[in-house]
């Protein structure tokens, strides 16, 4: 069951009328969306939709999911400005209405779960993904605690457990051709929460 903390957490932050990570997609996601052929695409805890709707903006048929109902209200808003449709679902993952192999790609961005859910979910994303589809992953890696130390500005979870190293990326995903698996220190201008230097781990695997 969600944590009431947790899920207050994010309606809070996604209750303000700024968007709390911008409008724009993410950067590593734009540039490898856009090398993939045009399919169907799942973004989990996609909050306030920037990514899902630059997917929508491309042609992709584009499903997402939260748990938090004003990331969705967000995400609906700006879907409609830019004229595109999302399908945008609220709940966790294992109470939702997806199917075994109806995506064509999976885009996992600052998808940050709590520490001990994160695996269980990978591996039943996993279910929800076509041989031959494509996971695109960035998120903060262990390392990225010390850059919070330096500049509290560039966001991430501040439990070491909740963000990622290259071996639990392994872990969770075994059965994928690995295109990139690499942990890099990127800059960040995303919103209010993500600026500044920090250090993530970036995945594209194909599901073999």
């Amino acid at each position: 069951m969600t944590d009431n903390s947790w899920l207050n957490r994010w309606n809070d932050r996604y209750s303000n009328d700024e968007f709390a990570y911008g409008t724009e997609p993410n950067e590593y996601l734009k540039e490898q969306l856009t090398k993939l052929p045009i399919g169907s695409i799942l973004f989990p805890a996609e909050g306030e939709g920037r990514n899902a709707v630059f997917a929508a903006k491309l042609g992709w048929n584009v499903s997402a999911f939260d748990i938090s109902s004003e990331g969705k209200n967000k995400a609906l808003q700006l879907a409609q400005k830019n004229n595109v449709h999302i399908d945008y679902q609220v709940g966790e993952l294992s109470t939702l209405h997806f199917h075994k192999e109806q995506f064509d790609a999976i885009a996992l961005i600052y998808a940050h779960f709590p520490a001990n859910i994160k695996s269980s979910i990978h591996q039943l994303l996993n279910q929800y993904l076509r041989k031959g589809g494509y996971i695109i992953f960035e998120a903060f890696s262990k390392n990225h605690l010390e850059y919070i130390i330096r500049n509290e500005k560039v966001g991430g979870p501040k439990d070491i457990d909740s963000l990622f190293s290259i071996e639990e990326i392994k872990a969770d995903f075994p059965d994928y051709e690995i295109i990139e698996l690499a942990e890099t220190e990127i800059e960040l201008q995303e919103g209010l929460y993500h600026n500044g230097t920090g250090s993530v781990i970036r995945f594209i695997g194909k599901k073999k």
